[in-house]
C-alpha cells in the first residue's frame, strides 16, 4: 500500500513522467530543475517540481528544505503540505508529518490522500485506534474505492484482524479487477487462515488474468509449506 501511495504521489506531482526514468536520468533532470531553480527561486511550481525528483530519489531532506521554501512562501498551498506530510514521515517526524496532513485537511476537509496519508502515518505510529477509526471514516466516505478498502485489509492484517481482512481485500478486487495485488493479498491472507483450495482458485485466476505463473512460485510454496503443518 505504501508503494501504491508513493506511485500515486509522484503521478500527481509530475504528470507521470518520473516513474519511466532511471536513476541517472532522474539525476539530469533534478540538476536542469536545479539550474532553472536558481534564476526564479521565488517559484512554487518549479521548486515542487525540483521536489518530485528529491522524492523519487529518495532525497528526504533535500526535499523537505524546499518544501518548506514552498510552505513559507504559500502557507496554505496544498500540494506543498501533502508532499511535506509525506516527507516529513520518511525523516521519522511522525507528529510534523500529522500536523500537515492535519492542516491539509483543515483547508480541504475530506481530501482522499490526505486522509489515506494520516490513517496509514496513525498505524506505522503505533496510533492504532485512531488510524482505523480513520480508515473506517474513509471507507464511509468513498465506498466505491477499492485503495479505502484494501488499505484498511492492510492494517487489518497487521492488527491480525484477519477475517475482516479477508473481505475488504475482497472487495478491494470486487471494485477493482485489473489490480491483481488485491487478489495476492487475498490469496496470501487465505493461505493463513488455512483456507488451501480458495487461496488455491486464487492463484488460478491470477494466472488467468495474465499474471505469469513463474511468479507465483513464492505463494505456491508457501501454500504447499502450510498445507504439511
Amino acid at each position: 500500500m505504501r508503494k501504491l501511495f508513493m506511485i500515486c504521489m509522484l503521478t500527481v506531482l509530475s504528470g507521470g513522467a518520473v516513474m519511466a526514468q532511471s536513476n541517472q536520468a532522474l539525476r539530469d533532470s533534478l540538476s536542469k530543475a536545479t539550474e532553472i531553480l536558481a534564476y526564479h527561486p521565488d517559484s512554487v511550481d518549479l521548486r515542487l517540481k525540483k521536489v518530485a525528483w528529491n522524492i523519487k530519489l529518495e532525497q528526504w531532506q533535500y526535499a523537505k528544505d524546499d518544501l518548506d521554501k514552498v510552505l513559507y512562501l504559500r502557507p496554505g498551498n496544498i500540494a506543498g503540505l501533502f508532499y511535506r506530510a509525506y516527507v516529513n514521515e520518511k525523516l521519522d517526524r511522525y507528529n510534523f508529518a500529522r500536523l500537515d496532513y492535519q492542516n491539509l485537511l483543515a483547508i480541504v476537509p475530506g481530501n482522499f490522500e490526505a486522509e489515506l496519508g494520516l490513517a496509514l502515518l496513525d498505524q506505522k505510529d503505533m496510533h492504532y485506534t485512531d488510524a482505523y477509526d480513520e480508515i473506517n471514516d474513509l471507507v464511509d466516505q468513498y465506498p466505491d474505492s477499492a485503495v479505502a478498502y484494501a488499505a484498511r485489509a492492510g492494517i487489518e492484517v497487521e492488527r491480525k484482524m484477519n477475517d475482516v481482512a479477508e473481505y475488504d481485500y475482497s472487495k478491494a478486487f470486487q471494485l477493482d479487477s485489473a489490480n491483481i495485488d488485491y487478489l495476492l493479498d487475498r490469496a496470501n491472507l487465505r493461505i493463513n487462515l488455512k483456507r488451501f483450495d480458495e487461496a488455491e482458485e486464487d492463484l488460478k485466476l491470477a494466472v488467468k488474468l495474465g499474471y505469469p505463473r513463474g511468479a507465483l512460485i513464492g505463494y505456491y510454496r508457501k501454500l504447499k509449506y502450510m498445507k504439511k503443518k
